[in-house]
Protein backbone atom coordinates (compact mmCIF):
# COMPACT_ATOMS: atom_id res chain seq x y z
CA UNK A 1 0.00 0.00 0.00
CA UNK A 2 2.83 2.44 0.84
CA UNK A 3 4.33 1.89 -2.61
CA UNK A 4 1.01 2.70 -4.31
CA UNK A 5 0.65 5.82 -2.16
CA UNK A 6 4.21 6.79 -3.11
CA UNK A 7 3.32 6.53 -6.79
CA UNK A 8 0.21 8.68 -6.25
CA UNK A 9 2.29 11.31 -4.45
CA UNK A 10 4.73 11.41 -7.38
CA UNK A 11 1.80 11.70 -9.79
CA UNK A 12 0.59 14.75 -7.85
CA UNK A 13 4.08 16.30 -7.84
CA UNK A 14 4.55 15.80 -11.57
CA UNK A 15 1.01 17.00 -12.10
CA UNK A 16 1.99 20.34 -10.57
CA UNK A 17 5.13 20.48 -12.71
CA UNK A 18 3.26 19.58 -15.90
CA UNK A 19 0.46 22.09 -15.29
CA UNK A 20 2.99 24.85 -14.64
CA UNK A 21 5.02 24.00 -17.76
CA UNK A 22 1.84 23.74 -19.81
CA UNK A 23 1.17 27.43 -19.19
CA UNK A 24 4.55 28.21 -20.72
CA UNK A 25 4.87 25.62 -23.48
CA UNK A 26 1.28 24.60 -24.19
CA UNK A 27 -0.59 27.87 -23.93
CA UNK A 28 2.11 30.37 -24.89
CA UNK A 29 4.22 28.23 -27.20
CA UNK A 30 7.53 28.74 -25.36
CA UNK A 31 9.37 25.44 -25.41
CA UNK A 32 11.44 25.49 -22.22
CA UNK A 33 13.82 22.77 -21.07
CA UNK A 34 14.73 24.53 -17.81
CA UNK A 35 11.76 23.56 -15.67
CA UNK A 36 13.73 21.17 -13.48
CA UNK A 37 15.97 24.09 -12.51
CA UNK A 38 13.02 25.97 -10.99
CA UNK A 39 11.86 22.71 -9.41
CA UNK A 40 15.31 22.54 -7.82
CA UNK A 41 15.23 26.17 -6.67
CA UNK A 42 12.07 25.50 -4.68
CA UNK A 43 13.53 22.31 -3.21
CA UNK A 44 16.83 23.86 -2.15
CA UNK A 45 15.34 27.07 -0.73
CA UNK A 46 12.88 25.04 1.34
CA UNK A 47 15.55 22.59 2.48
CA UNK A 48 18.08 25.26 3.45
CA UNK A 49 15.54 27.34 5.36
CA UNK A 50 14.18 24.30 7.20
CA UNK A 51 17.65 22.98 8.08
CA UNK A 52 19.32 26.23 9.13
CA UNK A 53 16.50 28.48 10.32
CA UNK A 54 13.76 25.96 11.23
CA UNK A 55 11.16 28.20 9.61
CA UNK A 56 7.55 27.02 9.05
CA UNK A 57 6.85 24.96 5.95
CA UNK A 58 4.42 27.39 4.33
CA UNK A 59 6.91 30.24 4.75
CA UNK A 60 9.55 28.08 3.09
CA UNK A 61 7.20 27.39 0.16
CA UNK A 62 6.52 31.09 -0.31
CA UNK A 63 10.24 31.88 -0.12
CA UNK A 64 10.96 29.21 -2.72
CA UNK A 65 8.31 30.69 -5.02
CA UNK A 66 9.73 34.21 -4.61
CA UNK A 67 13.31 33.12 -5.33
CA UNK A 68 12.16 31.07 -8.34
CA UNK A 69 10.18 34.08 -9.58
CA UNK A 70 13.22 36.36 -9.34
CA UNK A 71 15.39 33.79 -11.13
CA UNK A 72 12.63 33.39 -13.71
CA UNK A 73 12.72 37.12 -14.49
CA UNK A 74 16.51 37.05 -14.81
CA UNK A 75 16.30 34.10 -17.21
CA UNK A 76 13.24 35.19 -19.21
CA UNK A 77 14.18 38.83 -19.82
CA UNK A 78 17.24 38.09 -22.00
CA UNK A 79 16.07 34.70 -23.29
CA UNK A 80 12.84 36.06 -24.77
CA UNK A 81 14.78 38.36 -27.06
CA UNK A 82 15.26 35.27 -29.23
CA UNK A 83 12.68 32.91 -30.71
CA UNK A 84 11.94 29.27 -31.41
CA UNK A 85 15.01 27.02 -31.41
CA UNK A 86 17.21 29.76 -29.97
CA UNK A 87 14.90 30.13 -26.97
CA UNK A 88 15.13 26.38 -26.40
CA UNK A 89 18.93 26.65 -26.44
CA UNK A 90 18.98 29.51 -23.92
CA UNK A 91 16.75 27.61 -21.49
CA UNK A 92 18.92 24.52 -22.01
CA UNK A 93 21.99 26.60 -21.16
CA UNK A 94 20.34 27.89 -17.98
CA UNK A 95 19.41 24.35 -16.95
CA UNK A 96 23.03 23.22 -17.36
CA UNK A 97 24.30 26.26 -15.42
CA UNK A 98 21.77 25.67 -12.61
CA UNK A 99 22.87 22.05 -12.24
CA UNK A 100 26.52 23.11 -12.21
CA UNK A 101 25.86 25.63 -9.42
CA UNK A 102 23.98 23.08 -7.32
CA UNK A 103 26.71 20.52 -7.89
CA UNK A 104 29.70 22.77 -7.17
CA UNK A 105 28.56 25.29 -4.54
CA UNK A 106 29.38 22.79 -1.82
CA UNK A 107 29.32 25.22 1.12
CA UNK A 108 25.65 26.03 0.48
CA UNK A 109 24.08 23.15 -1.43
CA UNK A 110 26.22 20.28 -0.17
CA UNK A 111 27.36 19.63 -3.73
CA UNK A 112 27.15 15.99 -4.89
CA UNK A 113 26.52 14.87 -1.29
CA UNK A 114 23.26 16.81 -1.22
CA UNK A 115 21.27 17.92 1.83
CA UNK A 116 20.16 15.08 4.14
CA UNK A 117 17.86 15.20 7.14
CA UNK A 118 15.35 17.74 5.82
CA UNK A 119 12.62 18.02 8.48
CA UNK A 120 9.15 16.95 7.47
CA UNK A 121 6.44 19.62 7.56
CA UNK A 122 3.86 20.54 10.14
CA UNK A 123 0.68 22.47 9.38
CA UNK A 124 -1.33 24.11 12.15
CA UNK A 125 0.53 22.05 14.73
CA UNK A 126 -0.13 18.77 12.91
CA UNK A 127 3.00 16.90 11.81
CA UNK A 128 2.86 15.30 8.36
CA UNK A 129 4.95 12.15 8.15
CA UNK A 130 2.75 9.37 6.76
CA UNK A 131 2.17 8.56 3.09
CA UNK A 132 -1.51 9.40 3.50
CA UNK A 133 -0.61 12.78 4.96
CA UNK A 134 1.74 13.61 2.10
CA UNK A 135 -0.82 12.45 -0.45
CA UNK A 136 -3.38 14.84 1.00
CA UNK A 137 -0.79 17.65 1.14
CA UNK A 138 0.44 17.22 -2.44
CA UNK A 139 -3.12 16.77 -3.71
CA UNK A 140 -4.13 20.03 -2.01
CA UNK A 141 -1.27 21.91 -3.67
CA UNK A 142 -2.12 20.29 -7.01
CA UNK A 143 -5.77 21.32 -6.67
CA UNK A 144 -4.90 24.93 -5.90
CA UNK A 145 -2.29 25.09 -8.67
CA UNK A 146 -4.64 23.52 -11.19
CA UNK A 147 -7.51 25.84 -10.20
CA UNK A 148 -5.29 28.91 -10.52
CA UNK A 149 -3.87 27.79 -13.88
CA UNK A 150 -7.31 26.88 -15.24
CA UNK A 151 -8.80 30.24 -14.26
CA UNK A 152 -5.82 31.99 -15.83
CA UNK A 153 -6.02 29.96 -19.04
CA UNK A 154 -9.76 30.61 -19.47
CA UNK A 155 -9.52 34.33 -18.71
CA UNK A 156 -8.89 37.14 -21.23
CA UNK A 157 -5.26 36.91 -20.14
CA UNK A 158 -5.19 33.28 -21.20
CA UNK A 159 -6.69 34.14 -24.57
CA UNK A 160 -3.83 36.56 -25.16
CA UNK A 161 -1.37 33.76 -24.36
CA UNK A 162 -3.06 31.53 -26.94
CA UNK A 163 -2.95 34.38 -29.48
CA UNK A 164 0.80 34.71 -28.91
CA UNK A 165 1.19 30.97 -29.45
CA UNK A 166 -0.76 31.02 -32.71
CA UNK A 167 0.55 34.25 -34.24
CA UNK A 168 2.87 36.49 -32.23
CA UNK A 169 3.00 39.19 -34.91
CA UNK A 170 -0.80 39.41 -35.04
CA UNK A 171 -1.02 39.63 -31.24
CA UNK A 172 1.52 42.44 -31.29
CA UNK A 173 -0.44 44.23 -34.01
CA UNK A 174 -3.47 44.29 -31.68
CA UNK A 175 -1.48 46.36 -29.22
CA UNK A 176 -0.55 43.54 -26.84
CA UNK A 177 2.78 43.81 -25.04
CA UNK A 178 3.91 40.36 -26.12
CA UNK A 179 7.24 40.45 -24.29
CA UNK A 180 5.57 41.35 -20.98
CA UNK A 181 3.08 38.51 -21.32
CA UNK A 182 5.87 36.04 -22.09
CA UNK A 183 7.96 37.10 -19.10
CA UNK A 184 4.95 37.01 -16.78
CA UNK A 185 3.81 33.54 -17.78
CA UNK A 186 7.37 32.23 -17.61
CA UNK A 187 7.72 33.59 -14.08
CA UNK A 188 4.32 32.19 -13.02
CA UNK A 189 5.29 28.77 -14.35
CA UNK A 190 8.61 28.93 -12.50
CA UNK A 191 6.90 29.84 -9.23
CA UNK A 192 4.41 26.97 -9.53
CA UNK A 193 7.25 24.56 -10.28
CA UNK A 194 9.01 25.73 -7.12
CA UNK A 195 6.05 24.59 -5.01
CA UNK A 196 6.53 21.05 -6.34
CA UNK A 197 10.21 21.30 -5.39
CA UNK A 198 9.31 22.34 -1.85
CA UNK A 199 6.97 19.38 -1.51
CA UNK A 200 9.54 16.99 -2.95
CA UNK A 201 12.22 18.14 -0.50
CA UNK A 202 10.14 17.62 2.63
CA UNK A 203 8.70 14.35 1.35
CA UNK A 204 11.98 12.64 0.42
CA UNK A 205 13.92 14.47 3.23
CA UNK A 206 17.04 14.39 1.04
CA UNK A 207 17.89 16.25 -2.14
CA UNK A 208 20.92 16.35 -4.41
CA UNK A 209 21.60 17.87 -7.84
CA UNK A 210 20.88 14.66 -9.75
CA UNK A 211 17.14 15.19 -9.19
CA UNK A 212 17.18 18.46 -11.15
CA UNK A 213 18.95 17.69 -14.41
CA UNK A 214 18.32 18.15 -18.13
CA UNK A 215 16.73 14.66 -18.42
CA UNK A 216 14.33 15.64 -15.65
CA UNK A 217 13.30 18.76 -17.59
CA UNK A 218 12.82 16.64 -20.69
CA UNK A 219 10.67 14.18 -18.72
CA UNK A 220 8.44 17.02 -17.47
CA UNK A 221 8.12 18.28 -21.05
CA UNK A 222 7.25 14.73 -22.16
CA UNK A 223 4.45 14.64 -19.59
CA UNK A 224 3.02 17.84 -21.10
CA UNK A 225 3.31 16.54 -24.67
CA UNK A 226 1.83 13.10 -23.90
CA UNK A 227 -1.06 14.72 -22.05
CA UNK A 228 -1.60 17.14 -24.96
CA UNK A 229 0.02 20.57 -24.76
CA UNK A 230 -2.51 23.34 -24.24
CA UNK A 231 -4.83 21.13 -22.20
CA UNK A 232 -4.45 21.30 -18.40
CA UNK A 233 -6.50 18.16 -17.80
CA UNK A 234 -4.16 16.40 -20.19
CA UNK A 235 -1.24 17.34 -17.94
CA UNK A 236 -2.81 15.29 -15.14
CA UNK A 237 -3.39 12.36 -17.49
CA UNK A 238 0.17 12.56 -18.80
CA UNK A 239 1.58 12.65 -15.26
CA UNK A 240 -0.50 9.66 -14.18
CA UNK A 241 0.48 7.67 -17.29
CA UNK A 242 4.23 8.34 -17.42
CA UNK A 243 4.89 8.26 -13.67
CA UNK A 244 2.96 4.99 -13.34
CA UNK A 245 4.84 3.44 -16.26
Amino acid sequence: MDYLLHILILVALYGILAVSLNLIAGYTGLLSVAHAAFYGVGAYVTALMALHWHTPFLLNVVAGMVVAGVVGVLVAAPSLRVHDDYFVLTTFAFQVIAFSILNNWVDVTGGPMGLPGIPQPALFGLAISSHWGFLLLTSAFLTVGFWFSHRLAESPYGRVLKAIREDEVFARSLGKDVTRYKVEVFVLGAMLAATAGSLYAVYITFIDPTSFTVPESIFILAVVIVGWAGNLWGSLVGAALLVTL
